[in-house]
């Protein structure tokens, strides 16, 4: 499926949804690279005497662990590659802007679970903390509606990229 190009023009929320894309993606690299950290010190601490073993190094992976697969399924409908198979045979670009709505409604539809479910998950967490760390536990919860709403807004745009391919409308 071909991608569809960027105006020449974009409106000022095309432009902040860019810079979310891209502070999305820095987020996403300084989280894989935080979570080398614990994972590191918890292999080297199992297997050799030099390095004591620390009980927070377990619930810190977890918790960027998370984080990182949210980021990634952000980042991932951004790009239009994380729920997106190339399975139907060459199509028109009409007829390929019909089959991405749809599929782009399935992205929404799972938003607004993760939204609404995610939110009452988040409120279930408000006032614990984590055992080890004492980590306020709604911070790991809150990836969960956060996810969904970045989703909305990245679907969102497609959406309207795609209708406006479906209608033959000019950028």
């Amino acid at each position: 499926m071909t991608e569809i190009p960027l105006p020449s023009n974009p409106s000022p929320w095309r432009r902040v949804t860019a810079v979310y894309g891209k502070l999305l993606e820095i987020l996403l690299a300084a989280c894989v690279g935080i979570l080398v950290i614990p994972v590191t010190l918890q292999v080297i601490s199992r297997y050799t005497p030099f390095i004591p073993s620390y009980i927070w190094t377990e619930e810190m992976a977890r918790f960027l662990f998370v984080w990182t697969i949210m980021i990634g399924a952000m980042v991932g409908v951004r790009e239009a590659q994380h729920f997106e198979v190339d399975v139907w045979p060459d199509l028109s670009r009409r007829a390929e802007a019909a089959v991405r709505i749809v599929a782009r409604l399935g992205i929404l539809t799972m938003a607004l679970v993760f939204v609404w479910a995610g939110i009452e998950f988040t409120r279930f967490a408000w006032n614990r903390t984590s055992e080890l760390a004492d980590l306020p536990l709604w911070l790991i919860h809150v990836a969960w509606p956060v996810a969904g709403f970045t989703w909305i807004v990245f679907a969102g745009e497609q959406i309207v990229d795609e209708t406006r391919v479906l209608f033959g409308a000019k950028r």
